[in-house]
């Protein structure tokens, strides 16, 4: 204990998606604090509940480093005159530094020697820093919303109430507005509400939870999923649970207590996914299923307060699920008694964007360009992908959706099967929203993925046509989710689909709301497509030269560009791979702006160019076909051949020859190698040693 350090911010109840994203917030600013200001320590461990934000940090060292600073003075000749005397700058240097000249040091560097002053300043006692570093810390934890109250000027999460700060058993005193730190905390709002003295780390985690509090949210996860899953089991059942509903319900409650209720059998008939998205998204309770999977009538939910009549609690939860479940069946039967077809006209009344018009006039925008689709990657599907486009946006004029809008898509598919259309078309109506997070699912069909494509593709380029692209950080529509959405898809089904055509066909069909020329636009729209395939592979582990270079050359068939960037990043480690970069850079940089021509074999001279203008055509035909045949390994294992008679052209050859024609010639010869290499990549985009 004696250099441990635990500071706590007692608030009111902080929502609980704002606490994940405070834990790993808190770590990375103490962290980077601590760094910088040169204390060292063991380990931080960051906990939090709705009502507290904790910091601990172990075997935290009693006083900052000592820091050396070097500076560099004059050059050692200007230093001193030829009687070894030290000069004006020398003596203004030392000077400056605090120092006699002799003091000084001579360093050597690659332009030569200089004077040099090396100062030590010894560390600070971590004491005197602390109130600064956890004041600073409070000041920047980054909220979503933050707010005032009071006369206060600090903006936080909730109101703070109060600090606890204890550096060694000891009190680090600090003022926050007008809260003093101490050795104080408090326990449950209502089971334990009060105050309590801490003395270190281990006593504060008895104490909390003396008085109903958990605050390491790891352990409340653990102990709800293990009593969840027990309560679950005295039912026959299984629980039912998400990683993100597990996470939210701990960082709901300080003291998790778990509460099994029950629910009619009758409202089992309804959808599963209405029932699970009224429990998880709308009350946070745990769904319970058998070992098939199928919903069972009873549920978990968490309670932050242990009652003297659980029934009672259980009781209370059931009636708001009851009231809840009554309203969605209920929109459920209505919604059945009007067929989705008849529901699709309904969407002229619905706004897709001002500038963009009606959800009708998007679907018919999307069908024409998804049937197109089809007709290139998969004829046999064009009729129901169709039919699936026209009924993709039917269910947002339903009662259900327009309660539970996380249910768009999946209630066109029940309402589609209930309406006797093919199972191929009503699961391509809940396909098409797919993914609907990035890294999420995507669609397993192709109509489904077809539809997806077309209605994701006129979303992105209706926005960039009425000039509403994303900017910086800010990205209201989720464009570039759904630019990695077609960029997965096309992958994921290796469909040959050129995004050139995707975007000149919905500019086509955008053409009465474009706000600059269409060439323009269509531009922006693949150099966006190109950063988010740019920044997926980086982040996949490609290296950012192999993919600048191939994406500098080509990003319109995505399925070959993937297979070229693989290919170069496998090539890297062929020892031609970087005499080849550095030969091809050497054509490209003499080329500039040359425009390729043809080469006429009767100017050719030199045998050095002779050669290499005979390498170039035993070596074209088999690139040119490793490419067709998406053989990119062995086209860069035929290109590589090019490096020894480049290297000797460049030796023995004036290429900037004082005749014209034999300076044309030769770069007309260069000029086609340059093409053949850029039909796989710009190889100057990569970094080499030479």
């Amino acid at each position: 204990m004696s250099n441990e350090l635990l500071f706590e911010i007692g608030t009111e109840e902080i929502p609980a998606a704002f606490l994940s994203k405070a834990v790993g917030d808190m770590e990375e600013i103490i962290r980077k604090s601590l760094t910088e200001k040169r204390i060292g320590f063991t380990g931080i461990k960051c906990l939090a509940t709705p009502r507290r934000l904790v910091l601990y940090i172990e075997d935290i060292l009693q006083k900052q480093e000592d820091q050396t600073i070097e500076k560099l003075g004059p050059a050692k000749k200007a230093a001193f005159d030829e009687n070894g005397q030290p000069t004006k700058a020398a003596l203004g240097f030392a000077r400056g530094q605090g120092m006699e000249v002799s003091q000084l040091e001579t360093i050597v560097t690659e332009k030569g020697e200089y004077l040099g002053a090396s100062k030590t300043i010894a560390g600070q006692p971590t004491v005197t820093l602390l109130p600064e570093i956890l004041t600073s810390f409070l000041l920047t934890i980054p909220f979503r919303k933050s707010m005032r109250w009071g006369n206060h000027d600090l903006r936080f999460a909730r109101p703070v109430h109060w600090i606890l700060a204890l550096y060694g058993g000891k009190v680090v005193p600090l003022k926050i507005e007008d809260i003093e730190s101490g050795n104080i905390s408090y326990g449950h709002r209502f089971m334990s509400p009060a105050p309590f003295a801490v003395s270190g780390f281990a006593d504060y985690l008895i104490k909390t939870r003396e008085n109903f509090v958990i605050a390491d949210p790891e352990e409340r996860k653990k102990f709800i999923l293990e009593e969840a899953q027990k309560a679950a089991s005295e039912v026959g059942g299984k629980l039912f649970y998400t990683e993100d509903l597990l996470e939210t319900v701990s960082f709901i409650v300080e003291y998790p207590v778990i509460v099994r209720g029950g629910f009619d059998e009758a409202y089992l008939k309804i959808p599963k996914e209405v029932l699970t998205t009224t429990m998880i998204s709308h009350q946070k309770y745990f769904p319970v299923v058998n070992t098939e999977g199928k919903l069972l009538p009873y549920f978990i939910a968490v309670s932050n307060t242990k009652a003297r009549d659980i029934a009672v609690v259980a009781s209370g939860n059931e009636r708001v699920l009851r009231a809840r479940l009554a309203d969605a069946s209920f929109f459920f039967e209505e919604d059945k008694k009007v067929p989705l077809e008849d529901r699709v006209e309904s969407l002229k009344k619905v706004v897709f964007h001002t500038l963009l018009g009606t959800s009708h006039k998007k679907v018919m925008r999307f069908r024409k360009l998804a049937i197109k689709i089809a007709a290139h990657v998969k004829p046999s599907v064009k009729k129901n992908v169709d039919r699936a486009a026209l009924l993709a946006k039917a269910d947002l004029e339903s009662l259900m959706v327009g309660e539970f809008s996380e249910l768009q898509g999946i209630m066109g598919r029940e309402y589609a099967l209930l309406a006797g259309e093919k199972p191929e078309i009503a699961n391509a109506i809940y396909e098409h929203y797919l993914p609907i997070v990035a890294g999420g699912d995507l669609p397993q069909t192709d109509e489904g993925a077809i539809v997806a494509i077309a209605d994701k593709i006129d979303t992105i380029v209706g926005f960039f046509a009425v000039g509403i692209p994303p900017t910086g950080t800010a990205d209201p529509y989720a464009l570039r989710r759904q630019a990695l959405g077609v960029i997965n898809i096309i992958l994921d089904r290796r469909y040959a689909l050129s995004l050139n055509f995707l975007i000149d066909e919905s500019l086509a069909s955008l053409k009465d709301v474009l706000k600059k020329p269409a060439d323009d636009i269509k531009k922006d729209v693949l150099e966006f497509f190109k950063g988010r395939l740019q920044n997926q592979l980086i982040a996949q582990g490609y290296a950012y030269d192999t993919v600048d270079a191939v994406l500098s050359t080509d990003i319109d068939d995505l399925v070959p560009v993937i297979g070229k960037i693989q290919a170069l990043q496998a090539f890297r480690l062929n020892p031609e791979f970087e005499p080849i970069s550095v030969a091809f850079k050497r054509v490209d940089n003499i080329l500039k702006d040359f425009r390729e021509a043809q080469v006429d074999v009767n100017l050719l001279s030199h045998d050095a160019e002779i050669k290499l203008f005979s390498s170039l055509e035993n070596i074209r035909l088999r690139v040119e076909k490793g490419i067709a045949e998406k053989d990119f390994n062995t086209a860069l294992n035929k290109l590589a051949a090019l490096r020894p008679p480049v290297d000797a052209f460049f030796e023995h050859v004036m290429v900037m020859d004082k005749d014209e024609k034999v300076r044309f010639n030769r770069l007309s010869l260069l000029s086609e190698i340059s093409a053949l290499f850029h039909k796989i990549a710009d190889f100057s985009k990569i970094v080499t040693a030479g």
